[in-house]
């Protein structure tokens, strides 16, 4: 048991601030010491990705660097993990543009060959429309500079191969080693990236206006954002950093919360929100208010039985249980049980992930169960378990579920 919940606080963690993206700018040893160096990296190591064939080598990379037949080589890149609590992915992809040469193809200076090509591989969605925007914007200031398109490989990571352990910290190891700077000087512009412009990233995304020595955009911070899982994108920047957006609202005040549908103000809200007001509202964004998620997360409705989001749950296999709305992981696919009753069942829910409440509508006694963060209403827990245990009963049209694989570098 004490695993299985160490296993549960480790995912959640990771679930939450922890990603991983890889860059590919040339000669990784000075890629690798660039990004370990920037606050909310947890780690940098050198690898390889790219390529068709497996477990590659410094010296398979460097055998097919000039072009093999039905051979599509790797390329030298870094695995950058990062907090995005304290690092965001824009300013860390930012970062990659502005640190070499996309515009050279198969090399980075003087080393020539494919295995030196500008690569980067998402492991997000997110990441990948970051990736797409920030290198249209950056087009634009290399082309006024004389440069010509970009090159840079943009693609999902199918898979990361650490390096030779002597290639790991190489600088390092070896201060006067041969890395040099390939950047073009071209920058995005000013020197703090949180006034520089940001663009519509497309789909649902959720913007978060600012400002310097706002006490309630604090508050909101700590008490909010900071906190947040959701699927849906969060930035939070200054007024004069949105470029390309829609706004039907006039920006009076601040923290301005707006809710983006493809570059397009949904509706927005001034002022400081607390936690279950901003839930309710992502609820309202994410899920639409018509919904029947809506609906039993804010209006305490109840799935039919036997609902279709149930019987989709019906063949998942090993993994957890998160709030729609929030991200949290509310159960474990391991406590899930067939009742018979057409919900959902779980014997418990992961320690503090829910809340209990005595609910006494309609003549009944219950206990509702709500999720502690989102506040949504989750359904009831009775007594009435195999075994003389609890029974969870839970909608589960609240609910997403997340393969167990999808939690890397956790043991069970």
């Amino acid at each position: 048991m004490r695993t299985l919940m160490l296993f549960l606080a480790l995912s959640l963690s990771l679930f939450a601030k922890t990603q991983t993206i890889v860059f590919g700018a040339g000669c990784f040893w000075g890629v690798e010491k660039y990004f370990e160096n920037l606050d909310g990296v947890k780690s940098a190591k050198s690898g390889y990705a790219g390529g068709n064939y497996d477990n590659p080598t410094y010296k398979t990379v460097l055998k097919y660097r000039h072009g093999s037949k039905n051979i599509i080589n790797h390329t030298e890149v870094v695995e950058v993990v990062y907090d995005d609590s304290k690092i965001s992915t824009e300013k860390l992809i930012r970062s990659f543009w502005e640190l070499h040469n996309p515009t050279q193809g198969d090399r980075q200076g003087n080393d020539k060959g494919n295995n030196y090509r500008s690569a980067l591989y998402y492991t997000t969605d997110t990441q990948k429309k970051i990736a797409m925007v920030t290198k249209k914007s950056y087009q634009k200031l290399l082309t006024k500079a004389g440069y010509g398109p970009i090159t840079t490989e943009i693609k999902p990571l199918k898979k990361f191969y650490s390096t030779e352990a002597y290639h790991q910290n190489y600088l390092e190891k070896n201060p006067r080693g041969y890395c040099p700077n390939h950047s073009t000087g071209v920058k995005f512009g000013n020197a703090k990236f949180k006034t520089e412009t940001i663009s519509p990233l497309g789909g649902k995304e959720i913007v978060v206006i600012d400002a310097e020595h706002c006490r309630f955009c604090e508050k909101f911070k700590k008490n909010v954002t900071d906190h947040y899982n959701g699927s849906i994108t969060l930035r939070t920047v200054k007024q004069e950093a949105l470029k390309g957006f829609k706004l039907n609202s006039k920006i009076e005040g601040t923290p301005t919360i707006l809710f983006i549908e493809d570059g397009k103000e949904v509706y927005a809200y001034t002022g400081y929100m607390d936690e279950k007001t901003f839930y309710k509202a992502v609820g309202a964004f994410k899920l639409g208010e018509e919904s029947e998620g809506y609906d039993v997360a804010f209006k305490q409705k109840t799935d039919g039985r036997f609902c279709k989001q149930y019987k989709k749950f019906k063949n998942t296999g090993d993994g957890v249980f998160i709030d729609k709305i929030s991200g949290d992981i509310l159960f474990d696919a391991r406590e899930r049980f067939n009742s018979g009753t057409g919900w959902l069942s779980f014997f418990k829910a992961v320690k503090g992930s829910t809340v209990q409440k005595a609910d006494n509508k309609y003549g009944m006694r219950r206990v509702e169960i709500l999720a502690k963060k989102s506040g949504a209403h989750l359904g009831h827990v009775f007594n009435d378990g195999p075994g003389g245990k609890q029974r969870f009963c839970i909608n589960a049209t609240v609910l997403e579920f997340v393969p167990r694989a999808k939690f890397k570098n956790t043991k069970d």
